[in-house]
């Protein structure tokens, strides 16, 4: 899927043509500046391109043309000014998050040209970086590098601790998955079948990411949202009650899914995109049956994924050889060019993604 953007400003700062560093021509990098805190959805005129020259990389540093880069949920928080668990996004400034790309020039010893690698340089074509900062990659045979974006990147760590560390996961849990069509929503799901789930269930905008979910990724039943009443769907896809929620909504769906939970049932609060774009005059309600937490005695656990860092290398063992078997299936949404990066914000929060919004470079 190719998304189109609309109009936004374009502040030119550089016209020198892009070139190599080492003896290079100057490179220009085009970035996302934020300029303006968006007041709910956020509107095109909240941000602008900025063509920038880049220095040459200094001792220990290196350059990297990006290949691929991540638009996600938590981005919305960080354009306000507000305190949170990572600072706001400065203005006129170009946002970070996670990016893949090649080094094009290096002036470290421990990171070549020509190598591929993570890095936090999102929202722009190219970056200078310090090596200590770059993560190398080898994406299995005939998969793509964005992979570490995605089903191998935070939102696959992200799915794989909350279902895991966080909602304690054990075989013959019944699952219930809301956004379960996004990054990590979509794993979620394919874990909890493959580690011994008695059931999963998840919840999408659409038919068509409600088919995927049930055709292509194994889950047993799925609704969408738009359909009727959360509460009345779940209680019908799950009439045994849900041991393990995931929520990536809030909401309606967290209230639906205390209802329906069991007594002792987990929910690990990833994320609440029902919520993101909410102002203080039009905040969305939350969940009105609270007390029933206490009565059936549920866990709810909130988690940053950023908390589990040393997780990962016990992800990637376990995930990255399911991912190269086909045992777990991914899928991308994918805006070509740094032109339509905002568009694709923008979509991801309307939810026209299926499985990772990613934007081409």
């Amino acid at each position: 899927m190719t998304l189109t953007s609309e109009g936004y400003p374009h502040h030119g700062m550089g016209t020198r043509p892009r070139g190599h560093a080492g003896g290079m021509s100057t490179v220009t990098a085009r970035e996302v500046h934020l300029v303006r805190r968006p007041q709910g959805m956020p509107e095109p005129d909240d941000f602008a391109l900025v063509d920038r020259d880049l220095d040459e990389p200094g001792d220990g540093e290196v350059l990297v043309a990006n290949q691929y880069f991540s638009v996600d949920p938590y981005m919305r928080g960080r354009m306000n000014d507000v305190p949170s668990y990572v600072p706001p996004f400065a203005l006129n400034e170009a946002m970070d998050g996670r990016a893949v790309g090649e080094v094009v020039a290096s002036n470290s010893g421990d990171v070549a040209v020509g190598d591929v690698v993570t890095t936090n340089l999102a929202w722009r074509t190219h970056g200078v970086v310090p090596a200590k900062q770059v993560q190398k990659v080898a994406a299995p045979q005939g998969v793509s590098p964005s992979a570490y974006l995605g089903v191998l990147g935070m939102p696959g760590l992200t799915a794989w601790v909350g279902l895991l560390d966080k909602a304690a996961f054990r075989e013959g849990d019944a699952v219930f998955v809301s956004g379960a069509a996004g990054a990590v929503g979509s794993l979620v799901g394919q874990l909890a079948k493959l580690k011994g789930a008695s059931r999963v269930v998840g919840s999408a905008g659409s038919a068509d990411k409600v088919q995927w979910l049930t055709g292509e990724l194994g889950y047993d039943a799925a609704f969408n949202y738009k359909d009727g009443p959360v509460v009345d769907q779940l209680r019908k896809a799950m009439p045994d009650g849900v041991d393990v929620y995931f929520d990536n909504v809030g909401a309606d769906h967290l209230e639906a899914a205390i209802a329906c939970a069991n007594d002792f049932a987990r929910v690990a609060a990833c994320g609440a995109i029902a919520h993101y774009n909410d102002t203080a005059d039009d905040p969305t309600p939350g969940p009105s049956n609270l007390f029933q937490i206490v009565k059936k005695r549920l866990s709810l656990q909130g988690f940053i994924v950023t908390d589990s860092w040393q997780r990962m290398g016990a992800f990637l063992e376990e995930v990255t050889p399911w991912v190269a078997e086909g045992k777990v299936k991914f899928s991308e949404t994918t805006a070509e060019g740094i032109d339509d990066a905002v568009e694709a914000f923008r979509g991801m929060l309307r939810g026209e993604n299926t499985g990772k919004m990613i934007v081409k470079l």
